[in-house]
């Protein structure tokens, strides 16, 4: 405390007015000099005692401001007493709140990039052990055309899906990371439909597949064109693998002051009842799943859906076909 070169200027100022007061007074009747004086010192003895605590409390700050600097922000110093400490203090655990949130925030971040490159380096492993394989047999000068041909298709398909594959994971990275601005526009269903199912109908006609899709000119809301499409192709290509030659996938929509609901149904094998619960998540392949599955397709639709203010649910019944249910809900005003 005395190290305080103002404080020892404020300590000697204020005790030469002391003393030089009480000179004065005594002059004029030492009782009252007297009195003065001991006025004086015990009022000086008060102003160094709350000094004192004074400094013992900014200690204690300094203390807790240490412990958050090595991360620990679990102490609660705030303070209900008027004042200017008091005020520091409240505002000085709400700083604390923020930093606490945002260590959590970077924390989560970290976790999700290991998980993402966990989950990249886990999907590139097979198609690239394969592609490694083909490649060595590839150099052999002995092999048949025959196979040489099959090998090199082979290569091209695994090549296609590794380019999916990155693609899909940094599109869900760029939606978890929060760095996509998805747009608010006007939707026409039958737009959004007509876009979606355009690189679809070649699949469909293969498996000679049936599209039954309600009449949707008059149904629209807010959204994302393109993400939107993202998310549809994905949720009618579960469908299209899942349903048997010569099945049926419906689309319907319905209105109403809170949402605008969109449903895509099949007539397909259908989702086991415990693989329900799991369907969006990421990488998870149900006991239906095709091999060339990654359990991606349905995770992003989800990511794309619910950042648009949007849900989407799943209902399923073995052998009887499966119903998504997506709802974008309206902006209230």
């Amino acid at each position: 405390m005395l190290r305080n070169i103002e404080y020892r200027y404020m300590l000697f100022i204020m005790m030469g007015i002391s003393f030089l007061g009480s000179a004065v007074a005594f002059f004029v009747n030492p009782i009252a000099g007297g009195i003065l004086l001991v006025t004086s010192l015990l009022l000086s003895g008060i102003s160094i005692s709350f000094t004192r605590q004074r400094y013992k409390d900014i200690e204690k700050l300094s203390g807790y401001l240490r412990r958050i600097y090595s991360g620990d922000y679990s102490l609660d110093i705030r303070d209900n007493m008027e004042g200017e400490l008091s005020i520091l203090k409240n505002e000085i655990y709400k700083v604390t709140l923020i930093l606490s949130k945002q260590t959590e925030l970077l924390k989560t971040e970290k976790e999700q990039l290991a998980n993402a490159l966990s989950d990249i380096s886990h999907q590139l492993k097979t198609p690239l052990t394969s592609m490694m394989v083909m490649a060595d047999l590839l150099s052999d000068d002995e092999l048949k055309q025959d196979k040489r041909i099959e090998f090199t298709r082979n290569l091209g398909v695994q090549l296609e899906r590794m380019e999916w594959l990155l693609t899909s994971l940094l599109k869900l990275s760029k939606i978890d990371a929060g760095t996509v601005e998805f747009k608010k526009e006007p939707i026409i269903a039958s737009e959004l439909i007509q876009k979606a199912m355009k690189p679809l109908l070649i699949p469909m006609e293969l498996k000679e597949q049936e599209l039954m899709i309600e009449d949707a000119s008059m149904v629209s809301f807010l959204g994302d064109l393109n993400w939107t499409t993202e998310a549809l192709i994905n949720i009618v290509k579960n469908c299209i693998e899942h349903t048997q030659r010569g099945g049926i996938i419906k689309m319907s929509f319905e209105e109403n002051p809170i949402y605008t609901g969109l449903h895509i149904s099949d007539n397909g094998s259908g989702i086991d009842k415990e693989d329900i619960p799991f369907i969006f998540k990421r990488f998870y392949k149900g006991k239906n799943a095709s091999d060339e599955s990654v359990g991606i397709g349905l995770a992003m639709a989800k990511s794309i859906i619910t950042s648009q203010n949007g849900d989407i649910s799943v209902t399923s019944f073995k052998n009887q076909g499966t119903e998504f249910t997506i709802k974008f809900y309206k902006q209230i005003s």
